[in-house]
């Protein structure tokens, strides 16, 4: 009977377990314009959709028309995701000339969904038109096929000079470090065919009397984006390479101010992240970060909070901003908290429904 007992625990376990997992289908219905040889995509916010590798979870074809995801999920669980040929520049697209939000569900029980985009992104006619009419405000220079031990992939970065930089030749400028470079300036090269307009509004704020005359390095990411932007060995040479390659480099090319206080990093989402652990790993370089959208979901990205939150060491000189939209907050609530328990932090306005956190100078 002691047996018995065991066995029927052993099957309600069981029996309960399964009844948490459900299964999740996608299929999408591919526009008539897709290549033959192309492949298709899903990337979300699970390793069972790839977390957000464009080109890491393949679907499976059912037809010329027709391409299939089948997984599971447990119950109460919040997906969200969207469809690619493999990189973010090949994005599904629902209505022309709209970057799509995030597919989402919300898992209650078995889902099938069913998409039809009407176009891929670099197929767009709108997209096409944008980049047509878009363009650099300003004096650029470009530093193509950067190295970095560690870093398996050469990048290009592209420097933009403030008005007067011409003008006044014994004038010297600080610096702003942003990941990302291909969506920074110019929409040509921009995932979403419209870039950040970096260009644009640090010439306005400048003209105004709004900010001091800056010089911004935009860095290009590459195919290890993912590491390369997070707390893990690639991580680490990138901001290594940044540190002791680019910088000398762009120290030395252009007229620059190179202490920490005339130093600076800014990101969105991995971007935002790896902004984070450079001002962590390198106060003496950089004393500020801005982080934007700041890509925190649990696992791995967490480990640089864990290690602030670990630290016992002397205060860091640094500050640091962050933002979360109130859409992001709607579907991931906890993510600006993760930030809150930092000593020192403190929330100081609500942004778009989000929350902005910074860290004031000489903050653990």
């Amino acid at each position: 009977m002691r047996y018995w007992g065991l066995l029927c625990q052993i099957l309600v376990f069981v029996v309960c377990c399964q009844s948490q997992s459900k299964k999740i289908v996608v299929r999408v219905v591919v526009p008539p314009t897709t290549p033959k040889e192309a492949s298709v995509f899903i990337t979300g916010n699970s390793p069972t959709l790839g977390e957000w590798d464009p080109g890491n979870v393949r679907l499976q074809k059912v037809n010329d028309s027709v391409w299939s995801f089948s997984g599971t999920a447990t119950v109460g669980d919040f997906l969200e995701f969207k469809i690619t040929r493999g990189t973010w520049p090949t994005e599904a697209i629902y209505v022309d000339g709209t970057i799509p939000q995030n597919t989402t569900v919300r898992v209650l029980s078995d889902t099938i969904l069913v998409l039809k985009p009407v176009t891929w992104n670099d197929f767009s006619a709108a997209r096409k038109k944008q980049m047509s009419a878009g363009g650099i405000t300003g004096t650029v220079k470009h530093h193509r096929g950067l190295s970095g031990d560690g870093l398996k992939y050469e990048r290009d970065a592209i420097v933009w000079l403030p008005p007067s930089y011409e003008k006044d030749t014994r004038r010297r400028y600080p610096v702003l470090y942003m990941h990302d470079g291909q969506n920074v300036f110019d929409p040509s090269t921009s995932f979403l065919g419209s870039d950040w307009r970096a260009d644009e509004v640090a010439d306005s704020l400048i003209r105004a009397g709004a900010i001091e005359e800056i010089i911004i390095v935009a860095i290009n990411n590459s195919p290890d984006r993912i590491s390369e932007y997070s707390d893990t060995p690639a991580g680490r040479s990138y901001a290594k390479f940044v540190v002791e390659r680019l910088k000398p480099l762009i120290d030395s090319t252009y007229r620059t101010k190179p202490s920490p206080e005339n130093t600076a990093v800014m990101g969105s989402s991995l971007g935002g992240l790896v902004s984070l652990c450079f001002v962590w790993w390198y106060p003496e370089v950089f004393s500020k970060a801005g982080c934007l959208s700041t890509s925190v979901i649990p696992g791995s990205r967490e480990d640089i909070l864990k290690e602030i939150h670990a630290y016992k060491g002397s205060r860091k000189n640094v500050r640091l901003y962050f933002d979360v939209g109130g859409m992001e907050r709607g579907t991931h609530p906890n993510t600006i908290y993760r930030f809150n328990p930092i000593p020192g932090c403190a929330v100081i306005r609500i942004l778009g429904g989000g929350a902005g956190v910074v860290l004031p100078g000489s903050c653990a």
